[in-house]
Parts: C-alpha cells; structure tokens; sequence
C-alpha cells in the first residue's frame, strides 16, 4: 500500500513515461525513520522537504503544514504494518507536462513504507571497509545538499563498492576533499576534535548529521568542528563513522591499511537512543 496525494492505494497507478522525477530526476524525498506513531525528527524533516521545494522552485500547497506532513504518514503507517519501527519515504515531484522546462511548478506526493527490524539506533559488530570513490565528484553548489532523485554518482559509486568488495565509498567534491559516504554524512574523530565537511563542501544537508553535531558538543573533552577532511586526513583517524537517520551510525572499522576504534561512536549511540526515546 502507499498514500499517493492522501488517498491509500495498492499503486500510484502513474504512468512513469509522463512523470518528471522518473524522466528528469524533477523529485526530492525524505527518508524518515517512525516508531510507533513517533515521528523522530518530524520538524527538521519537514523544514527541510520545504527548504528543498523553495531552491527546486516548486509550488508549496497551502495546506502543506508539518501536522499534514505528520497526518498522511501516520495515515499509511495505520494500514501498512503492526512493526514497532518502520521507514518512510516521502516523495514530491513536480506535476507537470513539459521538458526541461515545465508548464507548472504544482506538485504531487507519494509515500511509501517499509518495516525496520529495531526501534533503537545499535552499533553493529561488523567489519565495515570503506575506499574512495574516484570516477565521479559532487559540485560545491546548493543542489549538492538536497536529497534529489539526481542519485546516479551514488548508484555507480555502489556497484563500484559491491564490484571490489567494499561496504561503502567515501565520495569526494572537486577540490578532492572527502564530503560524505554513498548513503550519509561522514564523521572523524583525531585526537580530542570530531569532524565533519562543512555543507559548503557540498555534503548532504543530513538530519541525522545536525542530531549529532548537537549531541557531540555536549560530550566532555571533545571539540566539535565543521572543516574539510582530506583523503590524507583519514588515515591519520582515530576513529571513522556514518551517519543517516535509519541506520543512525554506522563505524567504519577499516580504510586501506587503516583499521580504527569506535568508542566515541558508541557513546554517541547511546546519547542518541536517550533522545529518541
């Protein structure tokens, strides 16, 4: 079942030969982790699906409210499952005829939902290898932040990933600074400072990376710090990890011939289950 414009259906039942998010990537989505009937993070989710209408020039309904945005989600969740913890997607596209410029700014959604096996954010114990992904960069531009239907470079960086036996890609910008991994931000602890790409670099505007921004500048004798992270600066690590708002973190354990530890990761863990619960 999805709720495609508020009404729950088995399908869209639309043509993706006349949809402009399949034939120009003409979408945004929000990926939204929901326990229960909690939305966690519905606020900064909602702020940024409207962020990300307003720079994609689309027309915002004026019934477009967070507490409709809530209502349609929990309207699906109602019919689609009994799980504790489920996965929303929330799409929006532009419904309009056209090629590369449209007739009309108006705008369709469709949400869809999947069960996730855990309402808390755990720390798996695996082996995670990572490696740079360098056929392809992103650009130091607006778009670069948004979560667009405009994925290719992350669908080639996985095949890349799964072709050489590697869990995940680290993806770099043009100035060949690492910004964030194929599915989320990046984070690296070096000494007492934890660090992440500022979004001028062209990172995700990441929800999951804002909760732990503010969950890390609470933490004793760390120092939080937005800055560029080069390919050299990894290997010099303490400590790797991922972030997005289903998987929470994610520790990387090795990068070349590094390998790395994971104990600031699981106190941020365990901070952010404090949070959500």
């Amino acid at each position: 079942m999805i709720n495609f414009n508020g009404n729950i259906q088995e399908t869209s039942n639309s043509a993706i030969e006349n949809n402009r998010g399949f034939l120009f990537g003409d979408a945004i989505f929000e990926t939204i982790k929901v326990n229960g009937t909690k939305i966690l993070f519905l606020e900064e989710h909602y702020l940024r699906l409207m962020a990300s209408m307003r720079i994609c020039r689309m027309e915002i309904p004026m019934n477009f409210t967070m507490e409709f945005m809530e209502e349609e989600i929990l309207k699906l969740i109602d019919v689609q499952t009994h799980k504790l913890s489920n996965r929303i997607r929330f799409s929006v596209f532009r419904n309009a005829d056209g090629f590369y410029n449209p007739t009309s700014n108006d705008v369709q959604f469709v949400i869809t939902c999947s069960e996730l096996a855990s309402e808390n954010y755990v720390l798996l114990p695996l082996n995670y290898e990572v490696e740079l992904f360098k056929d392809f960069h992103v650009s130091k531009h607006l778009l670069s932040t948004l979560k667009t239907n405009n994925k290719m470079l992350n669908v080639v960086a996985s095949v890349f990933a799964k072709e050489n036996g590697f869990d995940n890609c680290l993806i770099i910008n043009e100035e060949k600074n690492v910004v964030e991994a194929i599915n989320g931000n990046i984070f690296m602890k070096m000494g007492n400072q934890l660090i992440t790409p500022p979004i001028s670099d062209g990172c995700l505007n990441g929800i999951m990376r804002k909760q732990i921004i503010a969950l890390a500048t609470k933490i004793e004798n760390i120092e939080m710090i937005e800055k560029s992270i080069s390919p050299f600066d990894l290997q010099k690590a303490d400590e790797l990890f991922l972030s997005n708002v289903i998987t929470g973190i994610q520790s990387i354990t090795k990068y070349r011939k590094k390998e790395f530890t994971s104990d600031l990761t699981k106190e941020i863990i365990e901070l952010l289950n404090n949070t959500i619960n």
